[in-house]
């Protein structure tokens, strides 16, 4: 009968909101993946789909080697890079500002977020027609559409963090002297940043999400013009390795801000452990 020793040490890793050591973090996030890869492979020879419409990975991968070495993919990559960063970043520099307004001043709040709240529950891809004759077919319609998509939610998730800043904090600064202006600069915004910066980073992911959107329209490249071009010819595997370099790209500016939030806040790590 094994011991209550062994018996904590077998189930250690389904503790509540325990650490576990990083090698295993990384051990288990590859066996994810491997698994993943495992049942794509195998799913071909057992008759599981149809090697027309999901071919195995390897076709795929030789298919991404030829966009990226005789198709000029490369050129489409950047393109989705510049437009996905452009209008993320405008889009940031709307929401984070007037979100921590709203958060922290009710007035701005009562005045703002009615607007706002409407503006959530509108479907981006409905603008695309209205944007295509306001702008054309050049960049300008997918990056508004972009930023359509993200400025209204990302106000919104700024704006609930600027509320949930401890209300101790601002009476203190108001009962040693503060004005209004100084709480703002020295209390409110560098105990939401954090947040915010979190906020930034999953708005980013719907911003990927709407990028195929906004390039399969009266669009010559991108990675979604390559995806429409691919569709014309049933050729999947060239569908499936933009998918998939859309997900690498995406999980790659996940872990840069990451990285940020851990360069920008290191105290947090460290109150962390």
């Amino acid at each position: 009968m094994p011991s209550p020793n062994q018996r904590r040490r077998s189930w250690r890793w389904f503790d509540y909101k325990k650490p576990i050591p990083v090698h295993w973090a990384i051990a288990l996030g590859v066996a994810c993946w491997a698994t993943f890869f495992a049942i794509w492979e195998i799913s071909v020879p057992l008759g599981w789909v149809t090697p027309l419409l999901v071919p195995p990975p390897q076709k795929v991968l030789a298919a991404l080697w030829v966009l990226l070495t005789e198709r000029d993919f490369l050129s489409d990559i950047g393109v989705s890079i510049y437009r996905v960063v452009v209008s993320f970043a405008v889009a940031s520099l709307v929401a984070v500002p007037l979100g921590i307004a709203m958060g922290a001043f009710r007035s701005v709040e009562a005045f703002f977020n009615p607007f706002v709240s409407a503006w959530r529950y509108l479907p981006a891809p409905s603008f695309i027609p209205i944007l295509l004759m306001w702008f054309g077919t050049g960049d300008m319609p997918k990056l508004a559409l972009l930023f359509i998509g993200v400025v209204w939610f990302l106000a919104t998730l700024v704006m609930d963090h600027t509320r949930s800043v401890r209300t101790e904090l601002i009476e203190t600064a108001l009962t040693l002297g503060g004005n209004r202006k100084q709480i703002l600069w020295t209390v409110v915004v560098p105990a939401v940043m954090p947040n915010v910066v979190i906020a930034m980073r999953q708005m980013l992911a719907v911003s990927w999400t709407y990028l195929v959107i906004a390039e399969i329209v009266a669009s010559s490249n991108g990675i979604g013009a390559m995806m429409m071009r691919a569709k014309r010819f049933l050729h999947t595997d060239e569908i499936i390795a933009g998918i998939l370099v859309i997900g690498v790209l995406g999980l790659l500016f996940d872990y840069l801000f990451r990285f940020a939030h851990r360069l920008l806040f290191p105290y947090l790590e460290e109150h962390g452990r």
